[in-house]
């Protein structure tokens, strides 16, 4: 059974409609970064080709190395003849111009990797900690579902098209808030603006950084095969945003769109508390029970983000099997309670009795069986 449950601020019975805010990306999600809520998504949970925005699991990869003792910041690393002839200039891909045979410190190829987008780079950390890029895009996958990025399957270290190579854009997201929480000394490299190498001067892709107040991260991407991609964080009043989005058809378009996700992320949106852990959550009928109905609680906090013109349009519900029948005690599992917004998101936490129903007498068990009788039911 299905009981419509309206919150306060929430419209009663409010019917699904289409969101109030598009995107003309293919791929598309808004985090707010304290609490991990997806303020908006299109297709979100949808498994994508990142392209190089995969190199930002790249570089996590090198942050943890860095911090249990495999890697360290002055380490030189070679440059196999595989790395420079498939990351390198002459490949026709992102590259940080590292020559054949040379050596580089893990600095300077965070660097490339981060600022420059160079594939070289990637396949030179690739080869020092997976021995293969074979064996290290398997090492990228397993620690991706290890930190609960279910929809990443990684098979290179740069981003490269192949179709076994996806991340959805909230993924992307939930990666980016871990590089930003866990790992702050070497966050900085993503707000670089320019970086030298070899002689060479490239300046950071991402189309926020010295344009948007508060922006410091982190990825451009782009394959034809995926398009123009961004996921980039931003801080304004002490709140930060996460906006991750992919299948821009121009360089121009992705930093248009860049601009205007990022700028509704901090205007357009807000996050509702609609329960705390404990919180009432309503009340559904008991049969047989010496009271009607019993209250119940949320076993868990439940937030979500939306358009503030979404609001009206958001139906919250506690969904059970009903009515429950009486004795009913305290902490008894009910149901959920499940939030569906305009643009298809749903969020659910467990409900459950907050209080005791007893059972009624044997005279009262009758009279509500020969009501039902009288009734039909």
């Amino acid at each position: 059974m299905v009981l419509v449950w309206a919150a306060a601020s929430l419209a009663p019975g409010a019917e699904a409609r289409q969101s109030a805010f598009d995107t003309r990306a293919s791929h598309a999600v808004i985090m707010d970064y304290e609490t991990g809520a997806i303020l908006f998504s299109k297709n979100g949970e949808e498994p994508m080709p990142p392209a190089s925005m995969s190199k930002l699991m790249t570089a996590l990869m090198a942050f943890e190395a860095l911090e249990d003792g495999r890697l360290t910041l002055d380490a030189e690393l070679p440059v196999s003849e595989t790395a420079w002839r498939r990351g390198g200039a002459a490949s026709g891909s992102s590259t940080m111009f590292l020559e054949v045979n040379s050596r580089a410190t893990v600095e300077d190829l965070l660097q490339g990797i981060i600022v420059q987008s160079g594939n070289d780079a990637c396949i030179v950390i690739a080869e020092a900690l997976g021995g293969t890029e074979e064996n290290f895009s398997a090492m990228m996958t397993e620690r991706a579902r290890e930190l609960g990025l279910e929809s990443a399957t990684f098979a290179n270290s740069t981003g490269w098209p192949d179709p076994e190579h996806r991340i959805s854009a909230a993924d992307l997201a939930r990666l980016a808030q871990i590089i930003i929480r866990d790992y702050p000394q070497y966050y900085s490299f993503y707000a670089q603006p320019v970086f030298t190498y070899n002689g060479i001067r490239q300046f950071n892709r991402n189309p926020l950084i010295g344009v948007m107040q508060g922006a410091d991260g982190l990825k451009t991407g782009r394959t034809s095969e995926a398009g123009f991609g961004l996921t980039a964080s931003a801080v304004r009043d002490g709140q930060r945003r996460i906006v991750v989005f992919n299948g821009m058809e121009t360089e121009r378009a992705r930093a248009d769109e860049a601009e205007r996700l990022m700028r509704a992320a901090f205007t357009e949106f807000e996050l509702v508390n609609l329960v705390e852990a404990g919180g009432g959550a309503g009340q559904v009928e008991v049969f047989l029970g010496q009271a009607e109905t019993v209250a119940l609680r949320a076993v868990e906090g439940l937030s979500f983000g939306v358009h503030r013109r979404d609001r009206a349009g958001v139906r919250a519900e506690i969904v059970y099997d009903g009515p429950l029948r009486a004795p009913v005690q305290a902490g008894d599992s009910v149901g959920r309670l499940e939030v569906t917004t305009p643009d298809g998101r749903i969020f659910s936490v467990p409900v459950e009795a907050a209080e005791d129903v007893n059972r009624q007498g044997l005279l009262g068990r009758a009279g509500t069986g020969l009501v039902r009788l009288i009734r039909g039911g």
